[in-house]
């Protein structure tokens, strides 16, 4: 099997970062500030971040080039026979919040990671990532193009890996305290590494390459419809079960914290203003009661109308 090549995939992760940064910019109208890191154990990172910006109330997009001695525990889940090797780790990641309810929050993730070789033995690595979709108010049409969009990114890779990664995100991006989705899900897929490294990777290109397209022409339909205090309070709300996801569940954020990583860049993807309510529901037939009922239970979005 041909060895991975970690730097090319560095490479193409910054200028991943780079163009994803200048489309977002082209659409908000103020520059993302730079923030350089350097993490004590090994590696560090760039942060590309916006706060009060003229579309997106807060979003980041970042990029880490971490190592370490031992692997932390959030990355055993699926490779216990892991424990003890060294590693490095390699992504972008980005959220964006925009202030305008109608417009959704967004996610995309794309990783590199290999156990570093011991006594010999082939290094062990795989690819993760994807992207999700978190409306507070839904549209059939978005969701479709954003489904579309995934959909596009894999197919050529192989004709099963859509629906498994569609799956796969609906089973991640769910809240099992709350028995709901974050969002109206997308593609998520990890420990990939079935294919060999040169195809694996591509394909991952395809995920990061896709999500300008993906994203965009949803947000431009969105961010200049009329909204008012109620609209806002209930994007408010369901930003809470962002928080929650995050805290609780996503293994991203907890590989960062026990990685040692920049807490400010593992939290990023944090909403600025965020509200709870004790047993709140929706009126009946109202647009927020519909989000619970036609967009955040799982569905083929891709089905024939």
């Amino acid at each position: 099997m041909p060895a991975p090549n970690p730097d090319a995939v560095k490479t193409w992760l910054l200028d991943l970062q780079s163009r994803i940064v200048a489309a977002l910019e082209g659409v908000d109208g103020m520059p993302f500030a730079r923030d350089s890191w350097q993490r004590e154990e090994g590696g560090g990172g760039l942060s590309r971040l916006i706060e009060e910006g003229n579309v997106f109330e807060r979003g980041g997009v970042n990029f880490s080039h971490v190592m370490g001695a031992r692997l932390p525990p959030s990355a055993l889940h699926a490779r216990p026979e892991l424990a003890g090797r060294a590693w490095v780790a390699m992504g972008v990641s980005l959220v964006l919040h925009p202030r305008n309810p109608y417009a959704p929050t967004v996610h995309m993730n794309v990783r590199f990671f290999e156990a570093v070789a011991e006594n010999g033995d082939d290094p062990v690595w795989w690819f993760g990532g994807g992207m999700d979709l978190t409306p507070y108010y839904g549209f059939a049409d978005d969701a479709r193009h954003f489904h579309q969009s995934c959909h596009d990114a894999v197919a050529p890779f192989g004709g099963a890996l859509h629906q498994r990664f569609k799956s796969w995100c609906d089973e991640y991006f769910y809240l099992k305290h709350r028995q709901e989705a974050r969002g109206v899900g997308g593609i998520f897929f990890d420990d990939f590494n079935e294919l060999p490294f040169e195809q694996a990777f591509a394909m991952t290109q395809s995920v990061g390459d896709s999500f300008v397209d993906a994203y965009l022409p949803i947000l431009h339909r969105r961010i200049d419809m009329p909204y008012g205090e109620r609209e806002r309070d209930f994007q408010c709300y369901r930003r809470g079960r962002y928080v929650e996801f995050n805290l609780v569940w996503d293994r991203g954020t907890l590989f960062g914290l026990q990685s040692g990583g920049r807490t400010e860049a593992i939290l990023m993807s944090m909403p600025p203003l965020v509200k709870w309510r004790y047993d709140w529901r929706p009126q009946a037939g109202s647009p927020e009661a519909a989000l619970y009922s036609d967009f955040l239970p799982p569905r083929n979005w891709l089905a024939p109308s």
